[in-house]
């Protein structure tokens, strides 16, 4: 984790007061436009306005006096907002629903991590920005993977860069971010496929009309080091460069980071009635990887597993039982290409194409408990040197012996993505119509590999042993390069959609929103043989399945906004989830329609204190009203999965970002889960997937968010304290007995500025050194970060 400043100088007594928020959807370019203008603007602190946010000039005014000297100038018009996601931990305004618009037209539930947020709470990755908001919880994946969960529903398909789609398996730095918008909720009417609990939409920064740079060099606890620089040219009257760079290095007893970036964005004809961007991201991690630690079971009298509890006694900073050999490497380079028209209406048009290249090679080990087996047949025994009984709670110690086993997983993938959005505003029929309207195509092209091992071949991660008293202890180390690379699996994805959205203002302070989309989808699949010695050679198509699916997706909302300061909404959505969304099709799913979720929502957006503070609250009910199973009668072959599971979530949403005073900040993201059950399974009462019916599904905590204030102490001197939180949850299937315990974890901050140039931050992250189970699986769970300090030296020239 590091700080890093971006291209801002942050207010240092009264603040600048907020401008009133515009009652409208904002052209799609504004969103652009207006971010550059307020970096620039506050990093130089002149409120001079910019051509940025010009539009195309008018025709000539009348002739000046004679005598007089004339200026010919374009128009300008300023629509930055005083308060920027630089200086403030609100945003008035999120792009997460395909268009710039004022949160409070917005009836669904939206968080906002702003820049300045990302700084003060120590953010530089997505998942540790995703901790901060309420609701959010993460699986273990079995392949090493993170899958991120919304409201106990599975959100790791549904993450979005600028609005496009950004496939799931690579690690992401949020060093070329502006910010991280959450829209909750059913929202397939807006990005197609998926997104049951919600999306996640990773705004990238762009170049502005101004020459601006800032570096920050952080040095940390575990050998961290980070430098990141963000550097902004000026290269025309309505042209600019912005380039952004980091690279981040730690040896976090073992579980190292190692990874580099570059982003660079070109933008042209800033300003005027057709601009366009030219932008590269390019980032490579060559990361440690902590797969996790395996639950002790309580009881042995039980059947099934058992309960079971975290390893107890071990320090949180000195978790690392992996080899010294295992590695998580990969990334993601993309480029994207974009072009605005404006339209003398008003309307705006907007084009984006980006074609991408992400890679994954993860070489993890698996921790157990180790345990001597015999083999019936054979008289063979494993694990000589180990007890011949199950180790639990009571029987285990420093002196506890661990196995390291093989989680391999190598992927990459080819994607191209188009997208094009029109956005306007109609007096038709004598009432206002807010227009946004859409079309966009996926090609996604995936690919899996098996690492397999020549014949004779053997690597050994368990010779010689390691303990539970001895982590991190430099055994295990074998050649992963002696492992071959054999594709296992092929995915090609095909998609369009198209969608409309009106919002239309029905009375003096009456709003209904109503949109409707339409999604094709078709997936073909093979899989291949890559074991040796079998009568199948390798390299055969094993199966080799297709499926297609057509599917519509609706929105309404209705909105009361009696006045500037207030909004009330009730909002109904729906979402659907393809067999083929994990890029893999069996056989039952290849064979069976998505499934399908709807979102209804009753909630309120408040101004307050003279409107330098937002929040929102809202009460919702999410239900998977057609979730696959595997009901068939015993014995008979499964052709089929059929969509008669359900499940649903109700719970409350409450969410608070502004400044209280002209010196006291706030954020507040928390999300309150009273009810969520599995309603329907099989018709015999059995699990799907694992998870029982009548009860509370799995991964879906009562309570969660976190809780961040800071207080301008001295015009030089700013502190900050705040807490992340999880109550008590259980891991994916719902073994019986298993509980993560609820956690509370609190970050300190200090920033001091020296001058407008240069400034220092500190930072103490879980500066109690909690110990607590951060990501769950049901054979292990990934511990929390421990307590960590960090410093902060920020130059701007």
């Amino acid at each position: 984790m590091t700080h890093r400043k971006r291209l801002h100088v942050r207010p240092r007594s009264k603040p600048r007061p907020a401008a009133q928020a515009p009652r409208r959807l904002l052209p799609l370019g504004a969103l652009a436009a207006g971010f550059g203008l307020m970096q620039a603007q506050a990093l130089a602190q002149v409120p001079t306005p910019s051509a940025e946010t010009a539009a195309p000039a008018p025709p000539a005014a009348a002739s000046a006096p004679e005598g007089s000297r004339q200026t010919t100038m374009p128009a300008i018009t300023v629509t930055a907002k005083p308060e920027s996601d630089a200086t403030s931990l609100r945003a008035t305004t999120t792009g997460v629903a395909r268009g710039l618009q004022d949160q409070r037209d917005i009836p669904q539930s939206v968080t906002v991590v702003t820049d300045r947020l990302m700084e003060e709470r120590q953010v530089d990755t997505l998942n540790q920005a995703l901790r901060l908001m309420g609701g959010i919880s993460f699986l273990a994946g079995e392949g090493g993977e993170q899958d991120v969960r919304l409201r106990g529903f599975s959100m790791s398909g549904d993450l979005y860069v600028d609005t496009i789609h950004d496939p799931g398996f690579y690690d992401r730095d949020t060093f070329n971010f502006d910010r991280i918008e959450l829209l909750r909720g059913s929202a397939s009417m807006l990005f197609g496929r998926g997104s049951t609990g919600g999306v996640v939409n990773q705004v990238s920064k762009q170049a502005f009309l101004s020459n601006a740079s800032v570096v920050n060099f952080t040095g940390g606890s575990y050998g961290f080091l980070r430098f990141t620089g963000d550097f902004n040219l000026k290269t025309g009257d309505s042209s600019a460069l912005r380039i952004n760079l980091m690279r981040n290095t730690a040896d976090n007893n073992g579980n190292s980071i190692d990874k580099e970036g570059a982003a660079l964005n070109f933008r042209w004809g800033i300003g005027t009635s057709d601009e366009f961007y030219a932008a590269a991201f390019y980032l490579n991690n060559d990361n440690g990887i902590n797969y996790g630690l395996p639950w002790v079971r309580v009881s042995f009298t039980q059947p099934g597993f058992g309960p079971a509890v975290m390893i107890p006694g071990l320090n949180p900073g000195n978790l690392y039982y992996g080899a010294p050999s295992d590695y998580n490497a990969g990334g993601a380079s993309y480029g994207t290409l974009g072009w605005l028209h404006r339209f003398q209406d008003g309307g705006e048009l907007r084009a984006q194409a980006r074609y991408g290249s992400y890679d994954r090679d993860q070489r993890a080990s698996t921790i157990r408990f180790c345990q001597r087996t015999t083999n019936p047949n054979t008289g063979v025994v494993n694990n000589p040197d180990c007890p011949p009984t199950p180790q639990g709670l009571d029987t285990i110690n420093a002196a506890t012996i661990l196995t390291r086993g093989t989680a391999n997983k190598v992927q990459d993938m080819r994607t191209t993505y188009a997208q094009m959005d029109y956005s306007n505003r109609f007096g038709w029929f004598g009432v206002n119509h807010e227009v946004l309207a859409g079309v966009d195509l996926a090609f996604e092209d995936f690919s899996g590999y098996a690492m397999t091992l020549p014949s004779g071949v053997v690597l050994d991660k368990n010779s010689p042993r390691t303990t539970i008293g001895t982590p991190d202890n430099g055994y295990g180390w074998v050649n992963e390069g002696l492992r071959q690379k054999m594709q296992q699996s092929a995915f090609d994805a095909r998609a369009a959609g198209i969608f409309a959205q009106d919002l239309i203002q029905v009375a003096e302070y009456w709003k209904v929103l109503l949109g409707l989309r339409y999604d094709y989808f078709k997936g073909d699949y093979q899989a291949f043989q890559t074991a040796a010695g079998t009568p199948v050679p390798p390299g055969t198509i094993t199966a080799d399945r297709r499926r297609s699916d057509g599917e519509w997706s609706e929105r309404l909302g209705l909105l009361y906004q009696p006045n500037p300061n207030s909004s009330y909404y009730f909002s109904y959505g729906t979402s659907f989830n393809t067999s083929g969304d994990t890029y893999a099709y069996d056989l039952p799913g290849s064979n069976t329609p998505p499934e399908s979720s709807r979102n209804i929502e009753l909630g309120a957006y408040w101004t307050l204190f003279e409107g330098r503070l937002s929040s929102r609250a809202s009460v919702f009910n999410i239900t998977k009203y057609h979730e696959r199973n595997r009901d068939s009668p015993a014995g008979t072959p499964i052709e089929d999965y059929l969509l008669s599971g359900r499940r649903h979530a109700t719970g409350i949403d409450i969410d608070i970002a502004g400044r209280i005073t002209p010196q006291w900040d706030v954020f507040v993201s928390y999300a309150w889960i009273p009810i969520a059950e599995i309603d329907v399974g099989n018709t015999d009462g059995t699990a799907i997937s694992g998870e029982r019916v009548g009860e509370r599904p799995s991964l879906t905590p009562r309570n969660s968010g976190s809780v961040w204030t800071t207080y301008q102490l001295l015009p030089q001197l700013r502190l900050g304290a705040g807490i992340t939180f999880r109550s008590s949850q259980t891991p994916n299937r719902n073994p019986p007995g298993i509980v993560a315990p609820s956690f509370v974890t609190g970050d300190l901050m200090a920033q001091y500025d020296f001058s407008d140039k240069v400034g220092l931050m500190v930072n103490a992250t879980n500066f109690t050194n909690r110990y607590y189970a951060d990501t769950l699986y049901t054979g292990h769970y990934g511990p929390g970060a421990p307590r960590s300090v960090q410093a902060t030296l920020t130059l701007r020239f």
